[in-house]
């Protein structure tokens, strides 16, 4: 115990910087724990099928064009805070955002909320979940 007290003294800047990546890693993994804003391949087709969701791909349209969801709306996250208000008429719908692995997708996810969007859910796995779970894709 000793010999921990005396690295942490020696190793300040070493010590702060694993507090901190251990708080949001924390805070990373509760977020997913919760479900909250997240939803699998499954639970996102009953959204679409039940509620008329809508899907927004963020992936650039190179990617896009080579598989995405059917009917999915391309605005890529590059451009996205720009072209926000193409949602605009769907505000009232639940919206799923995907992009390549569900990554990026969150910052998006962030940014509709932060505009008024109710119902905003992040695509757990992206496209990638997506077709893995042998769910069909457009190509065109």
């Amino acid at each position: 115990m000793e010999q921990l007290l005396e690295f942490a003294g020696n190793h300040l800047a070493l010590v702060a910087a694993f507090a901190v990546i251990l708080f949001l890693l924390t805070q990373n993994i509760m977020a997913d724990m919760g479900g909250k804003g997240t939803v699998s391949p499954q639970q996102a087709t009953e959204l679409i099928n039940r509620k008329d969701a809508v899907v927004v791909d963020v992936r650039p349209i190179g990617d896009y064009s080579k598989a995405h969801i059917i009917n999915a709306i391309n605005i890529p996250m590059s451009s996205f805070k720009t072209q926000l208000n193409q949602l605009e008429k769907h505000k009232d719908k639940p919206v799923i955002v995907s992009c390549r692995s569900g990554a990026q997708s969150s910052g998006a996810c962030k940014m509709l909320s932060a505009h008024g969007f109710d119902e905003v859910y992040n695509l757990k796995g992206g496209i990638l979940a997506w077709q893995s779970s042998n769910l069909p894709v457009s190509r065109k």
